[in-house]
């Protein structure tokens, strides 16, 4: 159809549904584009003609959605919402104007764009992870806690994990290959031996999915867990960050090999871990003489103990240690107890070979007056 020659006046409306149904539709979230389309057509910006729309307007545009009060979140909406709406907006004029001729210029090209926000760097914390753990085994949510293992694994995306097939997994040879990521392209993914064991346990088939979840429904139950253990701010995409986190953090990988795993094809996009990198390097520097030793203080850093009365005495807990709790007949006696035995849990767990998990300092749930920061080495006051 050639647009030039109809006498109809082309609304930014009808723009916007030619792009949906010619351009959209062949994108991989053409789901998502086609709600934020919908969602344009609401405003009064929809009703001008395509060809006499100004910069100015487009601005108003911008202006107006960045006032916006996310329902959801009760906060407005993150700049980089506005920026997507303004490169789908970009996109439509482009073609618009160099292949339907139906406008004469990009008004989106000429206006401020917001600038982004630091990225999330939101941290799963051994507390939570311990929550969630016992939450899934609890309510005998199988796949959910597979979910949440394999995402902490592998630095899978949710969409990557939800999309797995039995058939592009070879557990002997431990890859997953993914067929159709955010990126647009495959890749490989290597297994730890605990993904490896996570994936065999949800029962290996010779082919179909691994995990029957949709996208919508592992949303849902992600949230309703979320909100149930009172666990504030955690998105599933988080586990993301944390995974690569911990890769970073093992220092037996650059970032290339991280790139590689995550599946980021530019190391721009890995800047945020730097910081990791550099913890990393301030052990190196106690490389020699004092490294035992060095290894050895790190761990033995305060950590936050609930004080509570209960009918024994005074009862000291540490959130982050299961089953770490002591009891004394004062509050000086039991803190100098909890003391003795954090400092004897840490120790025996560096001698297992166990993970030390570092300080929760986030302990929304717990009433702060009753928290005290106990360092294991500290004199008791």
């Amino acid at each position: 159809m050639n647009t030039n020659n109809t006498n109809k006046i082309i609304t930014l409306r009808d723009a916007l549904i030619m792009y949906q149904d010619r351009v959209s539709i062949y994108k991989k979230g053409h789901t998502q584009e086609k709600y934020r389309i919908a969602l344009y057509c609401r405003y009064p910006i929809a009703d001008l003609p395509v060809r006499s729309i100004t910069s100015v307007d487009v601005a108003s545009f911008r202006d107006q959605r960045l006032s916006e009060i996310n329902p959801r979140t009760g906060n407005r909406l993150a700049s980089a919402t506005v920026r997507l709406d303004l490169a789908l907006l970009s996109d439509m004029f482009r073609i618009g104007k160099i292949e339907w001729g139906i406008c004469d210029d990009n008004p989106v090209a000429n206006i401020r764009k917001p600038k982004l926000s630091p990225g999330r760097d939101r941290r799963l914390t051994a507390r939570e992870e311990r929550m969630i753990l016992r939450y899934c085994n609890k309510q005998g949510t199988k796949a959910m806690l597979a979910i949440f293992q394999l995402a902490l694994e592998t630095a899978m995306r949710q969409g990557e994990i939800l999309s797995l097939r039995w058939e592009h997994i070879n557990l002997k040879a431990r890859i997953a290959h993914l067929s159709d990521t955010k990126s647009g392209s495959k890749r490989d993914v290597p297994l730890t031996m605990a993904a490896r064991d996570i994936l065999t346990g949800q029962g290996v088939k010779s082919s179909g999915r691994v995990f029957s979840y949709t996208s919508n429904g592992l949303k849902s139950s992600w949230r309703s867990m979320i909100r149930n253990l009172l666990i504030n701010d955690l998105h599933f995409h988080d586990l993301r960050h944390e995974a690569i986190s911990r890769l970073v953090e093992r220092g037996v990988f650059d970032l290339m090999e991280v790139a590689a795993i995550s599946g980021h094809k530019s190391l721009a996009m890995l800047k945020r871990y730097t910081h990791l990198r550099t913890q990393r390097l301030v052990h190196k520097l106690d490389a020699g003489t004092n490294k035992g030793k060095a290894a050895v203080l790190s761990h033995l850093v305060p950590y936050p103990a609930y004080i509570d009365k209960d009918d024994a005495g005074i009862k000291v807990t540490f959130p982050d240690f299961d089953q770490l709790h002591v009891i004394g007949p004062c509050i000086n006696s039991a803190v100098q107890s909890a003391q003795d035995a954090l400092l004897r849990k840490i120790l025996t767990m560096m001698r297992q070979g166990k993970t030390i998990p570092p300080p929760d300092n986030y302990l929304e749930t717990l009433d702060e007056s009753k928290i005290l920061r106990l360092d294991p080495l500290a004199n008791c006051e």
